[in-house]
């Protein structure tokens, strides 16, 4: 129960003992977050220095910066406080107003604030209808911080190819739990999709909306479902994109996407043997494959040299995963010039990483990204438990390695939620009665397709718009489907889901 819940509650509980009438016990009951709600918001630039070049293409686009005030417990809304950075680009065509358009671009940990210029562009005309806002959510990007100073940018790895390889790795997640409770103990009670949520709620309030339209991605279409269940009434038109299944929403939310992620592989493969002239990596699918697994070979028998990283077989897995995202030519060279790289660095050669090779291992393998890791993790935590016995994740990780050796140990390996603090709350249970547009791709190898079939068959008010014959994550404004996009935009130019679920093809490379 929320703490406005809960007051009000209280509040009538006492009229009643009173003898009052329930009518004068509503009006009476006081709101605990009124001067969260009734906040002024001082609009300002975006800008925060020569070289913030989010911040200038927002500046560009005509959006204006603002700082929220939620607190940190929705428990004790008289405690400590934290801020929420929020941009916004106002509706120009304000006749036809529909009112405020939150989003959301996933992670968790992702930031948001720099996003309306490009939605407001792949809404087209529809756009200016709508003030198109971006939220970094609590702790995130320009928000009030969350770093347990990591050295690394994400909380999975890998368990190598043996026991003593997974040691590692159960020592490694266990020492990431440790850093966040060292730096971050205070308050990672409160990294929480539900406080994320609530925050929201603040926002709407703040901007003095009744109700406002939501666009979610990946993780952002989980969110969308939370703050949906939560706050009743609340929203307007709502699209989650990379529809994330609740049932499956936990720590180990990969569990399960290794057949995706192998299609994907596959049809890259195809992609790169067509290309072998420019990628050399062999010219049919199952030579490329094979080029693939003796990277991974090569880094079981010892660390791979890439520039100055060195890669051993719990971070190859994972650079492959991190390459099997968007389906285009300009994602799928990219991946290829790094796997090429890889190749060489397996085959003893001196390597220089391209700049993708180098961005993902730089992730992986250094600090620069502590804050992303350590907030995505906070919040998986603290919404789901994750199971703390590291024999549970050991019979999980041979099991998956038998089905698929490369993504099984990785989908499947212990993390830092086996180390962390039971949730103080309880995982939400989605109501079905909200009505809202799903999209998804067939291919996708984040939030599978047949996870967004379940979201959909069991929510009678939604829509599924489906991208066919694509491996891509995220589709709206992003892959570059005039069916896609032509669907979402008639949902928020009207606010009628279509009449039937929609299927569209995918672009062909």
């Amino acid at each position: 129960m929320t703490g406005f819940a809960a007051s009000a509650a209280l509040a009538l509980a006492s009229a009643l003992a009173l003898g009052t009438t329930p009518a004068t016990a509503h009006s009476a009951a006081p709101d605990p977050l009124a001067r969260y709600h009734h906040q002024h918001l001082g609009w300002k630039s975006c800008v925060l220095g020569p070289d913030d070049d989010t911040g200038k293409d927002l500046e560009k686009a005509g959006a204006r910066c603002a700082d929220v005030t939620v607190p940190l417990d929705y428990a004790d809304p008289n405690g400590r406080t934290v801020t929420v950075a929020v941009s916004r680009i106002r509706a120009t065509d304000t006749a036809h107003r529909v009112g405020a358009l939150l989003l959301n671009s996933g992670g968790p940990g992702g930031q948001t604030i720099g996003d309306p210029p490009w939605v407001r562009a792949a809404m087209k005309d529809v756009g200016k209808r709508y003030d198109v806002v971006g939220v970094d959510p609590r702790f995130v990007g320009r928000s009030t911080t969350l770093d347990c100073h990591w050295p690394t940018g994400s909380g999975i790895r890998g368990p190598g190819h043996d026991r003593a390889g997974f040691d590692r790795s159960t020592a490694f997640a266990e020492e990431l739990a440790r850093d966040c409770r060292k730096y971050e103990g205070d308050v990672l009670p409160y990294a929480t999709t539900r406080n994320t949520a609530r925050d929201m709620d603040v926002i709407r309030a703040a901007l003095g909306e009744r109700r406002i339209s939501y666009l979610g991605y990946s993780y952002g279409s989980y969110l969308g479902e939370v703050y949906a269940t939560m706050f009743p009434g609340r929203t307007d038109r709502v699209v989650l994109d990379g529809v994330a299944d609740p049932a499956r929403y936990s720590p180990r939310l990969l569990r399960g996407s290794e057949p995706a992620n192998r299609h994907a592989l596959r049809d890259w493969a195809s992609w790169a043997a067509a290309r072998d002239t420019t990628y050399g990596l062999g010219r049919t699918r199952d030579a490329v494959l094979a080029a693939v697994d003796r990277i991974q070979a090569a880094a079981e028998r010892a660390p791979l040299r890439v520039g100055a990283y060195r890669v051993d077989d719990g971070v190859v897995p994972m650079v492959v995963f991190s390459g099997l995202s968007q389906d285009d030519d300009a994602a799928y060279g990219a991946f290829a010039q790094g796997v090429r790289d890889l190749r060489d660095a397996a085959d003893g050669r001196t390597v220089t990483p391209s700049a993708w090779l180098a961005d993902t291992l730089g992730f992986m393998l250094t600090g620069s990204e502590s804050a992303y890791g350590s907030v995505q993790m906070s919040v998986l935590c603290g919404d789901v438990a994750a199971p703390r016995d590291p024999r549970t994740y050991w019979r999980d990780v041979q099991t998956a390695r038998a089905q698929d050796p490369l993504f099984g140990p990785v989908t499947n390996n212990i993390g830092p939620c086996a180390f962390w603090e039971p949730p103080r709350e309880r995982p939400t249970v989605i109501r079905d009665d909200v009505p809202a547009l799903l999209v998804n791709a067939t291919g996708d190898p984040r939030t599978v397709y047949e996870g967004a079939r379940a979201v959909h068959d069991g929510w009678p008010s939604s829509r599924l718009v489906t991208l066919r014959g694509a491996d891509q994550h995220a589709v709206f404004g992003v892959y570059g489907s005039d069916c896609v996009d032509a669907t979402v935009n008639a949902y928020f130019a009207t606010g009628r889901l279509p009449g039937a679920d929609v299927t569209c093809a995918a672009s062909p490379h």
